[in-house]
């Protein structure tokens, strides 16, 4: 189903759409980076409204959010098309392509997620969700009108222009943002994208919605200590407390580098450590990722692969009466 783009101004006989820091100029059937925007009989059109390509029910751990509702379930729904081509991708054929697609309506997708047992909410995510803006805004506006208790989720690249996240963020919850790099070469060579606008929505989602960072660790890329350095370094200068999941890189899509070695992951997490209170591995067996009160080591939430166990019940250390940034 299309749907008008909200964000965009006239360019000669094209229009620039505004909704992402590509700010690509589109013409009648000439889509921009994401293949999903272009115009219709003059109308600028998202072409990518309610169409669902995957839906699943997910423990809200695999997003990754380690600190928000945790143990709970989530809907998990994406669509196809994205901002960014990165070499790696792990679901490349909805991401860079257009595959088969069921059309669900907001009123549906409600009626779902409260028909799940144990379900927070819902989680944007597969594709890139910032590219499914329109029907996103819509379930999200919605959605709090309805019932301000269930959760909205995004799991972004974090690719946003300003004044569409600002319109959206009111109805967020919970963001994963994936930081990728911390250079520009990484992110022009391997996402074809730039590293300053994601660092920008990181610190606009800061004091809006709780949020954490993912950063996937590709051998020979970035995955040296001074970049991890660096990335811990930026997320403390907009908070300490934001948690941080490092994850290892396999071979994926077009990308054939070897797998992360699992010791410049830790190396990483203890590197990153200095500077964040909770830092994550991911795609890594037999790693401790439980969460500990940083101040008097408290066992807090007991993660084992996918099955989690609670033992705090608001954001403060029943021990030491720590502040924790969990929302559970």
């Amino acid at each position: 189903m299309n749907a008008k783009i909200p964000f965009y101004e006239e360019y000669k006989d094209k229009i620039r759409c505004r909704v992402c820091p590509h700010n690509c100029i589109i013409d009648e059937d000439k889509f921009g980076i994401c293949r999903v925007r272009t115009l219709v009989d003059s109308v600028p059109t998202a072409i990518n409204y309610g169409e669902v390509t995957s839906i699943g029910i997910d423990p809200i751990e695999k997003k990754p959010l380690y600190h928000f509702k945790p143990s709970k379930n989530i809907l998990s729904i994406g669509s196809f098309g994205c901002n960014m081509a990165c070499s790696f991708c792990q679901n490349h054929e909805i991401s860079q392509g257009k595959p088969q697609t069921e059309y669900m309506s907001v009123e549906k997708l409600i009626e779902v997620i409260s028909s799940i047992e144990n379900n927070v909410g819902v989680a944007f995510t597969y594709n890139e969700p910032f590219m499914w803006y329109e029907y996103m805004y819509d379930a999200a506006k919605k959605i709090k009108e309805n019932n301000v208790d269930t959760s909205v989720v995004v799991v972004t690249n974090g690719y946003i222009n300003e004044e569409p996240l600002k319109k959206l963020l009111p109805y967020v919850d919970a963001m994963n943002i994936d930081l990728k790099g911390y250079t520009n070469r990484y992110y022009s060579n391997i996402c074809g994208a730039k590293l300053e606008p994601v660092l920008e929505t990181i610190k606009r989602c800061n004091n809006q919605c709780h949020i954490e960072i993912t950063t996937l660790l590709v051998s020979e890329e970035n995955d040296s200590l001074e970049e991890a350095r660096q990335i811990a370094e930026f997320i403390a200068s907009v908070n300490e407390n934001i948690p941080l999941h490092l994850s290892r890189y396999f071979p994926r899509y077009k990308m054939e580098n070897a797998a992360t070695n699992v010791e410049k992951i830790t190396d990483a997490q203890n590197e990153a450590k200095k500077y964040l209170k909770h830092v994550y591995v991911g795609n890594v067996q037999g790693v401790d990722n439980s969460t500990y009160c940083d101040n008097c080591n408290k066992l807090l939430i007991s993660r084992t692969g996918y099955s989690t166990e609670v033992f705090i019940s608001g954001n403060k250390c029943e021990k030491c009466g720590e502040e924790i940034n969990i929302i559970v």
